[in-house]
């Protein structure tokens, strides 16, 4: 069994550490931050300032693969998970009934709820895992590198006092000239391990340190996604209406988009999102101008209509890139003893959610293969590519279309894709292709590419000849016309 050291405590680093203490690895997690999610999620949620995670605070939905994961290896965690508030919604919950099964329709499953809630989830399991250490409020300095040893005939030559010591000493050459990672320096300590797994999120210093240490420089692949996120949080009254009746989560603009986040314990989020350059986008904070906004869309305006309790400011979220962070080139990987997870090696905007699920499913790779991962991480690198490169693919192809359209506030242009979308919301067969390819089923080209959906749009088509692409939402003269002057 391996002796793991785990590099921040996120969701990603909790999970990863809680999956390989379950399968006896010794596994060391060391987070910077004292705080930690527990049982008050309001109190989390609202009050914990971390600037480091922006997306703390914006709203989430769970994709598939969390429930899965979950389900698979830590049910304890799922269960806690639904008693603090999480609920199921099934895709063909739209639906009065659902179609006939197939095989897999059991996974097409949302969990809707913040994501504090599942931080306390785990972070509960983690501290009743016995093969688990967590070390809060200790930052990672530096990664320990296998350095060369003196020559037995040579003497050891005394060191003058440096006040300022490298924190990474030049590492010397393992097998096939590649460096060796042997843990993490925690100020002036060492602590050592079989294998270092970076969840330091996606301002990670890994990549630095190693090319700071001489190691070939990781492959980073980054994508300016020029979009721009504000969010406001409501809760249900207790009193008041609780059903906004069979209405979608989702509405466009040619600039924006606007949608709401049904969540756990009454609370739900309204969402835009729109252009970086947007020129709207500052008044949009504040909280007046944003909900008067957001009932242009129809989406947002059914949730608001139930008359909820305010319980944020607008919060921001921009600056971000689709991200991919490899520890491999073509050569091989760059450093041994040494992976990446989460955020750290593929951080994606969150329009199609894909971050949590990603995380937790590389966690369960790391757990399952931990021993031949510490001796080559190579095999664990030709799986990031095969199961996660993909997606952040997908992401990077759909925000370069998005940011252009929502730029340039350009018409809907694509017949077949608008109609594959509305087709979803009448058509059973055809949600059960989106829902496929939403939760990381297999790619949408895969999905939507066969002849039985191309049969079933057909129809669709065919029962609506003057169908064509519209937006839902508010002109652009509609939207302008509530900025204050």
């Amino acid at each position: 069994m391996a002796r793991v050291a785990v590099i921040g405590g996120g969701i990603s680093g909790l999970g990863t550490a809680l999956l390989l203490g379950r399968r006896g690895h010794a596994v060391t997690l060391f987070e910077q931050d004292t705080r930690q999610a527990a049982k008050d999620p309001d109190g989390d949620f609202f009050d914990w300032h971390r600037p480091r995670v922006p997306q703390a605070v914006q709203p989430h939905s769970l994709l598939a693969p969390v429930r899965t994961v979950l389900l698979d290896e830590a049910p304890d965690v799922y269960a806690d998970l639904l008693a603090r508030g999480a609920r199921e919604y099934h895709d063909f919950d739209w639906f009065d009934a659902h179609p006939p099964y197939r095989p897999g329709d059991e996974d097409l499953v949302t969990l809707r709820t913040r994501r504090i809630v599942l931080e306390a989830a785990l972070t509960s399991a983690v501290r009743r895992e016995p093969g688990v250490e967590v070390r809060r409020g200790l930052r990672v300095d530096a990664l320990a590198f296998d350095s060369a040893p003196t020559p037995a005939s040579a003497p050891t030559p005394t060191p003058a006092p440096d006040p300022d010591p490298d924190p990474a000493p030049t590492p010397a050459p393992g097998r096939d000239g590649v460096p060796r990672v042997i843990g993490v320096r925690v100020g002036t300590k060492t602590h050592r391990a079989d294998l270092v797994v970076d969840t330091s999120g996606r301002r990670s210093p890994v990549p630095r340190w190693l090319t700071a240490a001489g190691c070939r420089p990781p492959v980073v692949e980054s994508h300016r996604t020029g979009i721009a996120y504000l969010c406001r949080w409501y809760r249900l009254r207790p009193d008041g209406p609780r059903d906004p009746g069979r209405v979608k989560t989702g509405s466009t603009a040619a600039f924006a988009l606007g949608g709401v986040f049904p969540s756990d314990n009454d609370t739900f989020a309204v969402s835009m999102v729109l252009a970086t350059g947007d020129p709207s986008r500052g008044a949009l904070t504040d909280p007046a101008v944003f909900e008067a906004a957001a009932r242009r869309f129809p989406a947002c305006a059914a949730w608001l209509d139930l008359d909820p309790e305010p319980c944020s400011d607008v919060l921001a979220m921009a600056g971000l890139d689709n991200r991919w962070t490899s520890l491999a080139d073509d050569a091989g990987p760059v450093v041994t003893g040494l992976i990446n997870a989460g955020d750290s090696i593929v951080h994606t905007n969150p329009t199609f959610g894909h971050g949590v699920a990603l995380g937790l499913l590389a966690a369960r790779q790391v757990a399952l293969h931990a021993d031949e991962i510490a001796a080559d991480p190579a095999g664990y690198h030709a799986w990031t590519v095969q199961a996660l490169r993909p997606w952040f693919d997908t992401q990077v192809t759909s925000d370069r279309t998005s940011g252009l359209r929502l730029a340039d506030s350009a018409p809907l242009s694509d017949r077949r894709a608008a109609a594959l979308a509305a087709c979803a919301f009448d058509d059973p067969v055809v949600m059960r292709a989106r829902a496929q390819a939403r939760h990381l089923v297999c790619p949408p080209k895969d999905a939507y590419g066969t002849d039985e959906i191309e049969r079933h749009l057909t129809a669709w088509l065919a029962d609506r000849p003057d169908f064509e692409p519209r937006y839902d939402g508010p002109t652009r003269e509609q939207w302008d016309a509530l900025l204050p002057a």
